[in-house]
């Protein structure tokens, strides 16, 4: 039962450093080290709840999880298992495992639902987008819409409307594709895709879309980080021109500009702030922990 226990607590670890990871802004000066740090928690957690009622059911061995699962398919194979072992404890086992196939299975189906939404998107843009000298490197929609997004995947494709064409200057314009680019050169679709499999997994609970949505705004704040490098004032003036452009325009399974609390993304460029090293180093250190913890017992 101790390694049942064990589980609990990386649980509510998990709870409270999801907690204190949801209520600090120190995550908004340094968004790629507090991204790793909300991967870590949802891994940890997902495991957690995974591995708890398999410890709980595994008890009668007194082994940690991975030998006792060892163990278990051993003993199902020669037809023994030890005292106190009965249905009850083989059901906590396959509930287990059970949360673990839903996880899994959510994942892949987002992701494949994901696929197929870029796919019929590239073959639209194959018959409907053109190329345009005022934007290298991105295709054009005739929309007189505000629109600027990433089409992730192996081969990743930048859009842009007319509208945008319209609305931005060259220098904004190109702060804007450095932006979409960022994305596209860091796989933010995959960083995304296990939360948003967490909130189709779960519906009922607000805080999983919490975590979502707070997810979402890192992977935004992190490209106008890349997109800043270079762009250190035109970001800010497109990120504004958007604010104000009325409908924007971002089709699903892509990764948009306009997307999220541009007013947030603005008033944070317009104070530039050091990455809080010390207190990150310790942040990601923490989430490193609470993730070894369940993966250990699983290991071990």
């Amino acid at each position: 039962m101790a390694y049942a226990l064990h589980f609990a607590a990386s649980m509510a670890a998990c709870l409270l450093t999801a907690q204190v990871l949801a209520r600090s802004t120190w995550t908004w000066r340094s968004p790629r080290v507090a991204i790793l740090c909300w991967q870590a928690v949802g891994l940890a957690l997902g495991l957690s709840e995974m591995g708890l009622p398999i410890a709980v059911g595994l008890a009668p061995y007194d082994r940690p999880t991975g030998s006792a699962l060892l163990a278990l398919g051993d003993d199902l194979v020669h037809g023994t298992l030890p005292p106190g072992l009965g249905a009850v404890q083989l059901s906590l086992v396959a509930l287990g495992f059970g949360i673990g196939g839903v996880l899994l299975t959510t994942t892949v189906r987002t992701l494949l639902h994901t696929v197929r939404a870029q796919r019929r998107h590239r073959e639209l843009l194959a018959l409907v987008a053109r190329n345009d000298p005022a934007a290298p490197g991105a295709l054009v929609l005739d929309h007189p819409s505000a629109a600027a997004y990433c089409l992730p995947g192996v081969k990743p494709q930048v859009v842009v409307s007319a509208g945008t064409l319209s609305l931005l200057d060259r220098a904004e314009l190109a702060a804007v594709l450095s932006h979409e680019r960022a994305h596209a050169q860091e796989r933010h679709d995959l960083v995304l895709l296990p939360f948003t499999a967490l909130c189709r997994a779960l519906p009922w609970f607000g805080w999983v879309r919490g975590i979502h949505e707070r997810v979402a705004l890192l992977v935004e704040m992190r490209a106008d980080d890349k997109a800043r490098e270079a762009h250190p004032e035109a970001l800010g003036r497109a990120l504004r021109r958007f604010a104000t452009a009325g409908d924007k325009i971002t089709p699903v399974g892509a990764l948009g500009l306009g997307d999220r609390d541009l007013d947030v993304r603005v008033q944070r460029l317009l104070v530039p702030d050091r990455p809080p090293r010390v207190l990150g180093a310790v942040a990601l250190a923490v989430a490193t922990t609470v993730a070894a913890l369940p993966i250990s017992l699983f290991l071990s």
